[in-house]
């Protein structure tokens, strides 16, 4: 039996709980590939399976769907980045050797060496190739918040000098949405720390507010579009001024109104929108495989800055 490293979450709890494993090696089915983990992220979703602190509401069905007692898979992880080592025979659109990044979906495992998947989206997973000019690290930051902020922004039609503001623009779907409608030309106000103002503005900021200011909320303009980027669990005086400052709800739009969608053709366009410099992931910290533990503390702090990657193989 072949055998892998892996990160494993025998329980839920603190990050504590996470601790490196030797497991068996998948072996891929005929309508499957194996993939050698290069670059996995630490992400909100990771934490919340990790600790099941999730929202009373949904902690049951939370339950169900990932384990009652403790998680199904005990290797979690959902994003991934790395190379095809082997392919089952009837794998029509990938090969040997090809560079991929994606989501696992339910099935997680992405906190090892190796993790099989299908080619054909479900809620298993998705896969794609990856931007040929990112490393990676950067790719895992480019496929969470690449998926997380077109499935919603690609509904609208943004407009040279619309005004949409971003709430949590320095998350890492918030940057990725920030480059994004930069491109069509729209005016951008960002919402985030003060002491993130300067990163946010080199990456085309027009205005910046503080979340944690009274003042932010005297400031707020009129808005085309208002697209929140760190979900419903966590309020703050400004994001709810913020529903009064657009002309229909419906121009109000959170990462919390729809299940993230895996879509590979979405995965292709990201990669189409990297290699033509429409849009830079930013990754805040790298971490090693081994520094797990402290990755999760990290991302759990809530001030990172873009996307927190851990390195699970290094380049030969």
């Amino acid at each position: 039996m072949e055998v892998m490293k892996a990160i494993v979450c025998s329980k839920y709890g603190p990050p504590d709980v996470l601790h490196i494993e030797s497991c068996k090696k998948p072996i891929p089915n005929d309508d499957e590939v194996l993939i050698k983990i290069y670059a996995t992220s630490v992400t909100n979703s990771d934490i919340f399976i990790r600790s099941s602190k999730v929202h009373i509401q949904v902690l049951i069905p939370f339950r169900i769907m990932i384990g009652i007692l403790k998680p199904r898979n005990k290797i979690i992880g959902q994003v991934f980045a790395g190379e095809i080592e082997q392919i089952g025979k009837n794998i029509k659109n990938f090969k040997s050797g090809d560079k991929v990044y994606g989501l696992t979906g339910f099935s997680l495992g992405a906190y090892a060496d190796y993790k099989t998947m299908k080619e054909i989206n479900s809620k298993q997973g998705c896969v794609s190739l990856m931007p040929e000019n990112l490393s990676f690290e950067e790719a895992t930051s480019a496929a969470y918040g690449g998926l997380l902020a077109l499935q919603f922004l690609e509904k609208k039609i943004i407009k040279q000098n619309n005004k949409v503001l971003i709430y949590g623009a320095s998350s890492t779907s918030g940057i990725i949405a920030l480059q994004y409608i930069k491109h069509f030309g729209a005016e951008a106000t960002c919402v985030c720390r003060e002491n993130k103002f300067e990163f946010i503005k080199s990456l085309g900021a027009d205005k910046v507010l503080d979340y944690t200011k009274d003042e932010s909320i005297r400031q707020l303009e009129n808005y085309d579009l208002i697209f929140d980027c760190v979900g419903k669990a966590k309020k703050s005086d400004l994001r709810e001024a913020c529903k009064n400052h657009v002309s229909t709800q419906k121009d109000f739009i959170s990462i919390d109104d729809e299940p993230l969608l895996l879509s590979s053709n979405r995965l292709m366009k990201i990669k189409e929108l990297v290699e033509s410099n429409v849009i830079k992931p930013v990754n805040d910290r790298v971490f090693l495989f081994s520094q797990i533990v402290e990755a999760h503390k990290y991302v759990e702090l809530g001030h990172k800055k873009g996307n927190v990657a851990v390195t699970v193989n290094s380049i030969t």
